[in-house]
């Protein structure tokens, strides 16, 4: 070989080497942190965190290959929430996707530089997560559940349904905020429908649920609104809807899951939709955008679902035009 091709030969091979290599070098590796207000064997739990997993890997996120993903489960107490904070910001993820008001409180309480991205949130300016909805500012952002004003609506759509209904009882959680200012915004319709209210506090032990059930059913006319926290959701949902059957409880609820368990109606969004659209935003912040120029979105569409076998066992007929504006009717 020539000396004039052996060099051409040689420059050309150390263009092509650290090309080569810059080719094969792996992605880069980010970070996602997730923390569920849910137990880690609730089955809404697990479709709302697979749906958020499956929305990443649609926008080429992938988990073991260019994003990492370490989950925790807050179930909604105070205590779990705070220490599984703690534990995902000391990971020291690029984002945290968090389910629920009490995750994200818990949160902000460690962290105010960590982007979050939220789902299942009722009032994030009122509950102090965000500045303003349109215009967040700090690190958060997200997807509200519903504003307080639907609880008056799950009111009116109940009296609907069971007109003999002079009393209601509103199950909150003490813990969570959003449970004292939902019932205000019932107490607030509530004249205007003939019904009185009260508050039921019920926090995560059965037995305390039980017996104010059990109590506010000695009279009549009786019927239950339950708020979105742990302790009526998501731990003692089973035993709530078998206590509203068994004391012929007419009962509206906060998600559709509850309704196809066995309760009489629900008025609410899809959370596992929004925890899809999650993703989107978690994509667009792991790419360069911040959380606090990104608006907070309301629920677009909220759905009435309404169990009729369940309303045959209260004695109940539903009106015709409820069945009609209905999204979904179990029977």
């Amino acid at each position: 070989m020539r000396r004039r091709e052996f060099i051409t030969l040689l420059c050309g091979a150390a263009v092509v080497w650290p090309l080569a290599a810059h080719a094969q070098q792996p992605e880069q590796m980010r970070r996602i942190g997730v923390l569920m207000n849910r137990a880690a064997d609730d089955p809404e739990g697990q479709a709302r965190l697979a749906a958020f997993q499956q929305a990443l890997q649609q926008l080429d996120w992938s988990d073991g290959r260019n994003v990492r993903i370490d989950t925790r489960w807050g179930e909604d107490d105070v205590d779990r929430e705070r220490r599984a904070a703690a534990e995902l910001v000391a990971l020291a993820p690029d984002i945290i996707f968090a389910s629920g008001t009490l995750s994200v409180a818990a949160l902000q309480k460690v962290s105010r530089t960590v982007p979050i991205v939220f789902v299942g949130v009722t009032d994030p300016v009122g509950a102090g997560v965000v500045d303003s909805l349109a215009r967040p500012g700090g690190n958060v952002t997200g997807f509200m559940i519903y504003e307080y004003s639907f609880g008056g609506k799950r009111l009116e759509l109940l009296k609907q349904i069971a007109p003999s209904v002079t009393r209601v009882a509103v199950l909150r959680d003490p813990a969570n905020p959003a449970g004292s200012a939902e019932f205000a915004a019932i107490q607030a319709v509530a004249q205007s429908l003939s019904v009185q209210v009260s508050p039921v506090d019920s926090r995560r032990d059965a037995g305390e649920i039980e017996r104010a059930i059990t109590a506010f059913a000695r009279s009549p006319n009786g019927g239950l609104i339950l708020t979105p926290n742990a302790a009526a959701v998501s731990v003692n949902r089973d035993l709530i809807i078998t206590l509203a059957a068994q004391h012929k409880l007419p009962a509206a609820y906060p998600f559709r899951y509850m309704v196809a368990g066995g309760g009489l109606m629900s008025y609410a969004p899809d959370v596992v939709d929004q925890c899809r659209r999650a993703a989107g935003y978690v994509d667009r912040i792991l790419k360069g955008e911040k959380p606090a120029d990104l608006p907070v979105q309301a629920p677009t569409k909220y759905e009435l679902v309404i169990n009729l076998k369940t309303a045959k066992a209260l004695g109940l007929t539903v009106p015709p035009s409820l069945l009609t504006s209905a999204d979904e009717v179990i029977e």
